[in-house]
């Protein structure tokens, strides 16, 4: 029996996986008056988790290397559901922290283990689009659970939106207990041996790409609704319907990145991507009262900044091409440390400055992105000339 359908299924769990993540940006002003916080405090109930996830998610993927697949991912979504009916039942800005630390644990370690075991379980040459598929599942959560999970917080109040992601994760834990296969583990590469690419000049720009790209974009996005709602004057009806639309237009830069890097080339996608991305970002502040307006400027935002995921995926890949796991993983741990980082320096900047001030932050530190993209092809540009040169010297002879 094909095994495409339990793919499905852990593309589902990563589904669950992203809605705990990305599901406050959407509620956060809800949030911070539920449990009597400003909006930079309830900010870092986000930096945390990505935090966490980040720094944790590597070293917890080195530690179980040789532990049963099957075994590993539902000790994890174990962990996940426990953290979730914490976040619901617990009272309290600390105890709500303390459950968000125990999710982000869980979390990384549910999506690393996924992807191993679709890439294994995947019939043969299926093993790429395999992956794929439980990547969409974590974007789909982007543009599903963010808007649901306002609606949810308008009719039966936010912390409900935690009970539900706990009880369709203890549905998964059955389903998965009844019909994944034992997958075996791997070898495990030390995490000295991982981060010794680091070294390299083209690898860590490469992630300071990633870095600021995303942590730019997280600087906008995390407080998104409330400057939605406080600064550009977006009615509370549009909000909702605001944020699936924004989702949706994720979803097809996203798919459109992967066919201009094809077509047109990674740098060119790369750095017309992240200039729109500025742009967007800048006019979102100075375009206000007008909620047509507004939105036309998400999609295009959104639609932008999304574009250059795929496209920097594979730049990486193209960098160091015999170790593209570690790339990958090491990619993924950039995001989510870039997503705690942006989170947090946009609520210094609205404690210190203003809500508005957050999309020029964010356009900021894209900017800083084009230029580490910048510097990568000059690098590119001088290996090509040695090469050269190189190459006709030994012609001469």
């Amino acid at each position: 029996m094909s095994n495409s359908w339990k793919i499905y299924l852990l593309a589902l769990v990563s589904f669950l996986i992203g809605t705990s993540e990305y599901v406050l940006s959407g509620i956060l002003d809800r949030v911070a008056g539920a449990l009597d916080v400003s909006l930079a405090a309830a900010g870092q109930l986000i930096t945390i988790f990505s935090l966490v996830y980040g720094l944790f998610t590597p070293i917890l993927m080195a530690m179980t290397a040789r532990m049963d697949r099957k075994k590993l991912i539902l000790y994890s979504v174990g962990l996940f559901v426990i953290s979730n009916i914490f976040a619901f039942v617990l009272p309290g800005y600390g105890w709500f922290m303390g459950a968000r630390i125990l999710m982000a644990v869980g979390a990384g370690t549910v999506v690393v283990t996924a992807l191993n075991i679709a890439a294994k379980i995947a019939p043969e040459g299926r093993q790429a689009s395999s992956i794929a598929t439980v990547v969409m599942g974590f974007t789909a959560s982007l543009i599903i659970s963010v808007p649901l999970g306002r609606v949810i917080a308008n009719v039966y109040g936010w912390k409900t939106v935690f009970a539900a992601v706990a009880m369709l994760g203890i549905v998964a834990i059955v389903i998965l207990a009844l019909t994944l296969p034992e997958v075996k583990g791997d070898a495990p590469i030390p995490l000295r041996k991982q981060l010794s690419l680091l070294k390299k000049p083209k690898v860590a720009l490469g992630l300071s790409v990633t870095f600021f790209w995303v942590g730019g974009y997280s600087i906008a996005y995390t407080y998104l609704s409330p400057f939605l709602l406080q600064v550009s004057g977006l009615p509370e009806r549009y909000l909702s319907g605001t944020l699936l639309v924004f989702g949706i237009a994720s979803l097809i830069g996203s798919k459109l990145g992967g066919y201009s890097t094809d077509r047109w080339g990674v740098y060119r996608t790369l750095l017309g991507g992240m200039a729109i991305h500025i742009l967007m970002l800048v006019l979102l502040s100075l375009v206000t009262d007008s909620p047509a307006g507004v939105i036309a400027i998400l999609l295009v935002w959104s639609f932008s900044a999304w574009s250059t995921g795929p496209t920097q995926q594979y730049h990486l890949t193209t960098i160091e091409p015999e170790a593209t796991g570690v790339m990958l993983g090491l990619n993924q741990s950039m995001m989510q440390l870039s997503m705690a980082a942006g989170a947090g320096l946009g609520g210094a900047a609205i404690e210190t400055v203003s809500l508005s001030f957050t999309p020029w932050l964010g356009a900021a530190g894209v900017a800083v992105a084009i230029v580490a993209a910048l510097l990568i092809c000059r690098l590119n540009g001088k290996q090509k000339s040695a090469r050269y040169h190189a190459a006709t010297a030994s012609n001469d002879h």
